[in-house]
C-alpha cells in the first residue's frame, strides 16, 4: 500500500489558504481501506503547542499554571500521519506521549477579539505531542525536545468547524498497548480555544493552516509513579469524540 501524494505540494494547506468553502477534487472516490492516509497537513506555517493547560496535568508535572498560556513551538519537520511509526532514537531520552485536541486556523488574523474566534477556525484534528522529557526539561526551552522526527503524529483528518458544535465538550482518551493512560474532556481546558486564539494573535498574526495544539490532560508518563516512558513496539491510540482515532506505533532506533 503506497501513500497518495499530490504533485502540487500541500493541497490541504492550499485549500485552507484559498478560503473556498468546498474543496474541488478530481477523479473517482477511493475506498478508505485501499489507501494509506498521510497527515492532513504536511507543512503548516506553525505548530503552536500549549503547555500545562489542564489543572491535573500541571499538578502531576509539578509546574505552576501561569496567568497566561504557556506557548511553545513544534517544528513541522516532526509531522507524521496515522499508522506511521514514531521513532525513538537514543538521543530522545525519556520519551513520553501526550494526547491533544488541535485547532486548525482557516482565516488569517492579528489581534483577534475573543468573540470573533470562530470565524478564524477551519477545523479540528488530533495531535500526539510526543516529547523527549530528558531533552525538553534540560532547559527552559521546550521546542527541541518536542521536535524529533516523527514526534508530531497528526490526523486522521481535519474535521471542519461545522461538524463540531462545541469544541469544549469532547471526550479525549489515549491508550498505550490497550491500557488507558489518559481520559478527560476538553471542558477541563484552562485556557479555551477563544482565549488561545486571542492571546497568540495578539502577539503573532495567525496564518491559514497554523495549528494550535491545546495541551494534554493528566496521565502522561512524566507524572506517573514510577515514571512510564515509551518503549519499543507500543501502540499509541488517541480517540477524540467527533474527530476519530489516531494510531501510531513506537520503534526504537539506533
Amino acid at each position: 500500500m503506497q501513500p497518495l501524494r499530490h504533485s502540487g505540494g500541500d493541497v490541504v494547506l492550499a485549500h485552507i489558504a484559498s478560503g473556498d468553502a468546498v474543496p474541488a477534487f478530481e477523479g473517482m472516490p477511493i475506498p478508505l481501506s485501499d489507501i494509506q492516509l498521510m497527515a492532513p497537513l504536511q507543512r503548516p506555517p506553525r505548530i503552536f503547542g500549549i503547555g500545562l493547560n489542564y489543572h491535573e496535568h500541571a499538578a502531576e508535572s509539578k509546574m505552576t499554571v501561569q496567568s497566561v498560556p504557556t506557548v511553545f513551538l513544534k517544528l513541522a519537520s516532526s509531522i507524521v500521519g496515522p499508522d506511521a511509526d514514531v521513532l525513538l532514537p537514543p538521543e530522545a531520552t525519556n520519551p513520553d506521549y501526550e494526547a491533544e485536541f488541535a485547532v486548525v486556523i482557516g482565516k488569517a488574523g492579528h489581534r483577534i477579539a475573543v468573540e470573533d474566534w470562530e470565524q478564524h477556525v477551519f477545523g479540528y484534528t488530533i495531535l500526539n505531542d510526543v516529547s523527549a522529557r530528558g531533552v525538553q526539561l534540560a532547559t527552559s526551552q521546550w521546542t527541541l525536545g518536542k521536535s524529533f522526527p516523527t514526534f508530531t503524529p497528526m490526523g486522521p483528518w481535519i474535521t471542519t468547524r461545522d461538524e463540531v458544535p462545541d469544541p469544549h465538550a469532547l471526550d479525549i482518551r489515549l491508550t498505550l498497548s490497550g491500557e488507558v493512560m489518559q481520559s478527560a474532556n476538553t471542558r477541563d481546558l484552562i485556557f479555551r480555544v477563544p482565549e488561545l486564539i486571542a492571546y497568540i494573535s495578539g502577539i503573532v498574526p495567525l496564518e491559514p493552516g497554523d495549528v494550535i495544539s491545546t495541551g494534554t490532560p493528566s496521565g502522561v508518563g512524566l507524572g506517573r509513579t514510577p515514571q512510564r516512558w515509551l518503549r519499543d513496539g507500543e501502540d499509541m491510540v488517541i480517540d477524540i469524540q467527533l474527530l476519530g482515532t489516531l494510531h501510531n506505533r513506537t520503534r526504537v532506533t539506533i
